[in-house]
């Protein structure tokens, strides 16, 4: 297997609130809304998703939780959130502060103030509307690597 994804789903509680926070509130292009032709049923998941191709060619796909449990076949209620932070790196060092701030102010909570770490990195964190934590992070010039990471030479900002 190599090592890649291609796909990150995240189980939303409301569809619609998280497609206007990462569409409108943090500038990722969308369609929309997609699948509402395929309703579901009490044991069948509903097809309804928003998606969103991010430049490396990931796709960032919001799906209802309900619909998420019951399509990995869990008990309702099971899908929660994890230690998990999603990481975003930008080109500079304000990027990180204007990311942060954009996504305050598309309803995010952020937490603490963003920070120089001794390995090379100056990141902040946030966590969206249904409580996903992401880093936004800037690699410092000069400090720290990361081995393989074809972000640190041509990454860009999400607005």
């Amino acid at each position: 297997m190599k090592a890649r994804i291609h796909v990150l789903t995240l189980g939303v509680s409301d569809l619609e609130r998280s497609l206007a926070f990462y569409r409108d509130g943090l500038g990722l292009a969308s369609t929309g809304i997609l699948g509402t032709e395929f309703p579901g049923s009490e044991t069948k998941p509903a097809g309804a998703t928003a998606m969103f191709t991010l430049d490396d060619g990931l796709v960032l796909s919001l799906y209802p939780r309900s619909e998420l449990e019951k399509d990995a076949g869990l008990a309702a209620g099971r899908l929660a959130g994890s230690g998990v932070s999603l990481g975003h790196t930008v080109q500079r060092r304000e990027d990180v502060d204007g990311l942060l701030e954009a996504a305050r102010r598309a309803g995010a909570v952020v937490h603490g103030s963003p920070h120089e770490r001794p390995w090379g990195i100056y990141a902040g964190h946030f966590s969206d509307p249904d409580g996903h934590l992401w880093e936004v992070v800037y690699f410092l010039p000069g400090k720290g690597s990361v081995a393989g990471d074809p972000a640190r030479a041509t990454s860009g900002s999400a607005s």
